[in-house]
């Protein structure tokens, strides 16, 4: 680990068109050997796109895994570059929606969901505005160290483990008006889901969104992490109106479909590597 840490800190000093080109040329090689995974993102796009053809699936496929390398590549910029490096590399756009709601006193959450750029838009996010976010630890204990210690480097995140449940994030919250970033669209397994449409396929969803809204009275305001070239772009939308409602599905239906139009702008920068449709209705056949 300490080898791989090395070179990351190494990779980081190399400019970003440099990086974003070997992270190409890692992702070609990791679509040509990662036989599973690429079987997990095919089944996914044939899922989410029918009329796609298979070429077209295939070729978002492979541009995917060289998005994806090139986020594991610019962990070394998310732990050690500047902050000023940072701004260079991130551009945040229509920041106003969110410091508005927060300079009225309101609380927020920031729906954030995965595409290849997180981490490094959420870590300049944070430059301007505190955040609160939710952390499942890693099962390296250097590597976990090493990924709270860089999401927390400006000393303006407050961090809860998954295992702690909603009221410490309600509480940091509102301790400063501080942002919540939360990531709701990956398959969390049975409990506390519910089966809602995504791409036309039904989809283990938390609700959570619709939920933590209604308990903190917080305004959501989506945020989209986006690659332009060899740099990034971190979009903020208008806070929706009318939300949450009574209906948890119908509220959750709406964060899928907001989703489901965000990634057909850049498909292959969203995350088609996790299985998504791992938990399936009874009595229904299995995917993966």
């Amino acid at each position: 680990m300490k080898l791989a840490f090395a070179l990351l800190w190494l990779i980081r000093l190399l400019p970003m068109p440099v990086i974003a080109r070997l992270g190409d040329l890692l992702g070609l090689l990791a679509y040509l050997l990662a036989g599973e995974r690429r079987r997990v993102g095919l089944i996914n796009l044939r899922l989410c796109f029918p009329e796609w053809s298979e070429a077209k699936r295939r070729r978002v496929l492979r541009h995917h895994f060289g998005m994806m390398m090139r986020l594991l590549l610019e962990y070394g910029i998310v732990w050690w570059s500047s902050p000023e490096r940072l701004r260079r590399l991130v551009r945040v756009k229509n920041l106003h929606y969110l410091t508005e709601l927060r300079d009225r006193g309101e609380d927020v959450i920031l729906f954030y969901p995965h595409f290849t750029g997180f981490e490094l838009c959420a870590l300049r996010l944070n430059l301007e505005v505190p955040l609160v976010s939710v952390y499942s630890h890693q099962k390296n204990p250097a590597l976990d160290r090493q990924i709270y210690r860089g999401r927390n480097r400006f000393n303006r995140a407050f961090i809860v483990s998954r295992q702690e449940g909603l009221r410490p994030i309600v509480k940091a919250m509102r301790a400063e008006h501080s942002p919540f970033l939360y990531l709701p669209d990956q398959d969390f397994g049975p409990r506390d889901s519910l089966f809602v449409d995504f791409f036309g396929v039904k989809a283990a969803t938390v609700p959570g969104l619709s939920r933590i809204s209604k308990l903190a009275r917080a305004k959501v305001v989506p945020a989209i992490a986006r690659r332009v070239g060899s740099t990034l772009e971190l979009e903020l939308y208008p806070a929706w109106d009318n939300f949450p409602t009574d209906d948890a599905e119908a509220d959750t239906r709406r964060m899928n479909a907001f989703l489901e139009a965000r990634i057909l702008e850049t498909p292959e920068q969203y995350f088609w590597l996790h299985k998504r449709f791992k938990t399936r209705p009874q009595s229904e056949a299995r995917f993966y």
